[in-house]
């Protein structure tokens, strides 16, 4: 990994947390609405910023978790899985836009985790929880897919180009 891309990664991990800190009473709960996963997004420009998405999930979860010990393994893993499935998915889907339904989707659905980790951690009832973190996580997926996708013709324009299979 080349300076450019640990020092776009750190920023990208600042932004995740500092995001995270802002609305830190929507992001811990049962019913979440964590604006900052909207930066998942970016991993379908290019595979290398899931580097600094997870570093912000591990540290937005170190400083702000309520449950730290059990959000440093389930928060981090599920960030890990989603990020791995959508990636992997990149080889068969070429479309920025495909890849960030599929992207959206995968962070919904892997939700199932983060029910489970608070399932264990404060006796959440595991198929309400996985309904309201997953709605929360589909809500600011959705709505972030095309503000990333902006930030992504204005920013990372040559990754958005060969992400969105154009050569202009």
């Amino acid at each position: 990994m080349n300076v450019r891309t640990m020092a776009t990664n750190g920023l990208i991990a600042a932004v995740y947390i500092a995001v995270t800190a802002f609305i830190q009473p929507f992001g811990f709960t049962n019913i979440q609405f964590r604006v900052s996963e909207m930066l998942n997004h970016l991993v379908v420009f290019r595979r290398t910023y899931a580097v600094g998405i997870v570093l912000g999930v591990f540290f937005a979860n170190l400083f702000f978790s309520p449950i730290v010990a059990y959000d440093l393994v389930f928060g981090v893993g599920q960030s890990v899985l989603a990020l791995l499935i959508t990636i992997f998915s990149m080889r068969r889907v070429k479309n920025v836009w495909a890849r960030m339904v599929v992207n959206t989707l995968s962070f919904t659905a892997t939700m199932a985790i983060i029910a489970l980790e608070l399932k264990l951690a404060l006796g959440f009832p595991f198929w309400l929880t996985w309904l309201t973190t997953a709605i929360g996580e589909f809500v600011v997926m959705a709505i972030g897919a095309p503000i990333m996708y902006a930030v992504g013709r204005r920013i990372a324009l040559e990754a958005f180009r060969a992400a969105d299979g154009r050569n202009d």
